[in-house]
């Protein structure tokens, strides 16, 4: 419980640091700037957790594997619970959904916050973007908030 806070504390520091030291004047190339940078924050961060949690898992046969253990192990080890449900198209399409997000838990429902949440998910893409890219799959993952807290992730694997 105490480490869930600490994590949910930091990455909302972290947040709020990245933009109030790179949104000086708010305008979308510096707003785009501190998106970049909290990204590249958890796709390293992704990349070593990834590495960390599969070294003794034998390799994946195809990405929908790869997308499974990240919707269960990894999900459980960084946020104590399965993502809620996983979608795919089978053509690289995946919407995995987390009906209740705990890095947007502690925020209110109103509509202020619902427009606020994305900048709290950029660093959650980046690492699931991290993890898949060290497991040899390229792929663009963007998030989207209807209802706080629930929220769905969007991953489209980049075929060659």
């Amino acid at each position: 419980m105490a480490d869930e806070s600490l994590f949910e504390f930091l990455h909302m520091e972290m947040v709020a640091y990245v933009y109030k030291h790179q949104s000086g004047d708010n305008n979308d190339q510096e707003r785009g700037s501190a998106l970049s940078t909290l990204e590249g924050l958890g796709f390293r961060v992704g990349q070593g957790l990834i590495e960390r949690f599969t070294k003794d898992t034998p390799s994946f046969k195809d990405d929908l594997d790869a997308v499974k253990f990240l919707c269960k192990d990894l999900w459980i080890n960084l946020f104590r619970k399965q993502i809620d449900n996983l979608r795919t198209n089978h053509q690289g399409t995946y919407v995995l959904q987390d009906n209740k997000f705990s890095l947007l838990s502690q925020f209110s429902n109103s509509k202020q916050y619902i427009e606020e949440a994305p900048k709290y998910l950029v660093y959650t893409c980046g690492m699931v973007r991290g993890a898949l890219s060290n497991l040899g799959i390229d792929s663009v993952v963007t998030a989207e908030v209807s209802v706080m807290p629930a929220c769905k992730f969007q991953v489209v694997i980049q075929r060659s």
